[in-house]
């Protein structure tokens, strides 16, 4: 993994892509400048963001990626954070920050990715991939 946070590893070591989901992306700091995404907040389909992973080479620096069911769109009017996100260092099992969302994938600081809530198999593929990855909850410790 060239770093902690490129999304391109993420999604082929989670085993799945990213197409299958819509996203809510948000407290975005990235070092891609390109036309086809801002570091807003906004909804993104599945096929755009896959598409702009696997045709840039960006590193999210911060960032939350919170995974809906295809055709979810409402507005979010208190945006999932990264930075400011007590809950990823409570110790105990976090959900993710937006209400619906099926799981949610963030990157810290170009340091560390942080999963949350995903299915069984994806975790137990990132795993596999990377197993030096550790358990953030108390419980699995």
């Amino acid at each position: 993994m060239p770093w902690f946070t490129n999304m391109r590893s993420v999604f082929d070591a989670l085993g799945f892509r990213a197409s299958r989901y819509d996203w809510f992306v948000s407290d975005v700091e990235t070092n891609y400048y390109g036309k086809d995404f801002v570091s807003d907040d906004q909804w993104i389909s599945g096929e755009a963001l896959e598409r702009l992973i696997s045709e840039h080479d960006i590193q999210f620096i911060w960032a939350v990626f919170s995974a809906f069911p295809k055709g979810t769109r409402f507005p979010v009017n208190n945006a999932p954070l990264v930075e400011d996100h007590a809950g990823y260092w409570s110790g105990v099992e976090v959900a993710p920050q937006l209400e619906g969302a099926l799981f949610e994938i963030a990157a810290w600081d170009s340091s560390a990715t942080i999963l949350v809530g995903l299915p069984v198999d994806a975790e137990e593929a990132f795993s596999k991939k990377y197993p030096d990855a550790k358990s953030l909850t108390s419980a699995a410790r």
